[in-house]
């Protein structure tokens, strides 16, 4: 063919600079936060949302959608990696973990929210030339097209065991917890289908916020009076926020009077409160203090019946954050960094005492829910000598006839029950008291003698507690 007969070239298509959208941004850096440093993404991102505020990125609408990405992601990982490998050529431990972080974040918005088909994949298409590059983003875009063909229900149809055939490995892919937990949760709860299906869909619901009117400091009425406040389910000092509400917004939360703390945790605090003692009531002690919330509720209580609390904590920097929650506590007070399982005092110091042990926190997935993916089951083994041994220092640090304590926001069974009926087979000198009648009005506590909140049930994250009388 000749120069003449050739047909003209077309001009290249010139090239377009990717769009850059701060809120996919941000979520996107979280996830990776999340992801490279264990962090948590309920430490992460106010952090985040207000550097974006403060930068004129961001107004209330945007940091709400960016938090609901994010959260959105974690709680659901477990479906959305099964749905993604059903769009990939390869294994998913073959893709770059940023990739799947962009995936997650594009599987999110068409599968779990109510943003249209094209404006989720295009919007993540975008996403991925800015922080993964041109070529990433074509492999995202061909991806999210195939997740795109179906709703999530019809996804979790094709990527489920069938519950007849396997009702855990069912229940893991629906509900998006890993195998283990599922198994583990079961077991705790008992009963059938129904029940455990209801944990696991609470597990994936965004938690309320509610606070606490520290006693002397501020009222539960004090705080009714807010926007968007309604009362508390059980605990007399707790009050909810509806959607949107802003605890910084509080003023007695600034003040410090009131906190923010879930329920469960209050109730732990008023359980212990409440057990009738023979004898002198004048010192208490929390021995696993930190970050701070029950140590300053049992610091109100205290302090209204002219007692002193002390409250320990092994982590310095922890033990900071419970002196700034009991800052202007209305009674007397010691905050101290030591470590619970080598106490600096003597045994048989006090009246009451709290011991809210480290643990794998799988009572707390509605607030970090990485931590359902972050948790292994060796963790177990790791938690148990240390539970063990705090609640032996527990046991030593009371009178005889004083009340422990031992709490956990674990339901799971080896770091409960298993704990409590190890110890007391090595105390005689102890025994297991009817938690269920300190806590009138609140249901379903099970048979005892001890107690065990569940989300779907109270509302609340899934806190234990074991009250034990010292009887010699």
């Amino acid at each position: 063919m000749s120069e003449q007969s050739r047909p003209p070239r077309r001009p290249a298509k010139p090239y377009r600079r990717p769009q850059r959208d701060p809120v996919r941004i941000l979520a996107f850096e979280a996830l990776r936060a999340v992801d490279e440093r264990d962090a948590y993404a309920n430490l992460v991102l106010p952090p985040l949302l207000r550097k974006a505020r403060e930068n004129g990125d961001f107004d209330t609408r945007d940091a709400a959608l960016a938090t609901e990405l994010v959260y959105g992601t974690l709680r659901r990982q477990g479906t959305y990696d099964a749905v993604i490998a059903a769009c990939v050529d390869r294994p998913l431990r073959e893709v770059d973990p940023p990739v799947l972080d962009v995936l997650s974040l594009g599987v999110h918005q068409l599968l779990g929210t109510r943003i249209p088909t094209h404006a989720a994949v295009s919007a993540s298409v975008e996403l991925a030339r800015v922080v993964l590059g041109d070529g990433r983003a074509k492999f995202v875009n061909a991806v999210l097209r195939k997740v795109a063909r179906d709703d999530l229900q019809g996804w979790i149809e094709k990527v489920a065991p069938p519950y007849d055939e396997d009702p855990e490995d069912h229940l893991a892919v629906v509900h998006s917890h890993p195998r283990w937990v599922v198994s583990a949760l079961w077991d705790s709860l008992g009963g059938g289908r129904a029940g455990i299906e209801e944990l696991l869909a609470a597990d994936n619901e965004r938690p309320e916020v509610t606070l606490v009117a520290r006693p002397g400091r501020a009222t539960a009425e004090e705080l009714l009076r807010e926007d968007a406040a309604v009362p508390g389910r059980w605990s007399p000092y707790a009050v909810r926020l509806a959607e949107g509400g802003e605890p910084g917004a509080v003023e007695a939360v600034r003040e410090g009077r009131a906190g923010v703390q879930d329920e469960g945790s209050q109730l732990v605090a008023l359980a212990l409160a409440n057990v009738p003692l023979d004898g002198p009531d004048g010192k208490w002690l929390d021995g696993c203090a930190g970050p701070g919330g029950k140590a300053a509720l049992l610091g109100a209580l205290a302090a209204e019946r002219g007692a002193v609390l002390l409250a320990s904590e092994k982590q310095p920097h922890r033990a900071g954050l419970v002196e700034k929650a009991l800052h202007g506590n209305p009674g007397p007070y010691q905050v101290i960094a030591a470590d619970g399982t080598r106490p600096p005092w003597r045994p048989g110091s006090f009246d009451r005492v709290l011991m809210d042990v480290p643990c794998t926190g799988l009572g707390a997935l509605r607030r970090r829910p990485e931590a359902r993916w972050r948790r292994r089951p060796e963790d177990l083994d790791n938690f148990a000598p240390l539970q063990r041994s705090l609640l032996r220092t527990a046991l030593d640090s009371v009178r005889v006839g004083g009340v422990v304590g031992y709490a956990t926001c674990s339901p799971h069974l080896a770091e409960t029950r298993a704990v409590v009926a190890d110890v007391l087979k090595q105390h005689p000198d102890a025994e297991l008291i009817d938690a269920r009648p300190l806590l009138p009005g609140v249901p379903d506590l099970g048979e005892g003698p001890d107690i065990q909140l569940w989300p779907h049930i109270h509302g609340t994250d899934a806190m234990y507690l074991a009250l034990i009388r010292r009887t010699a």
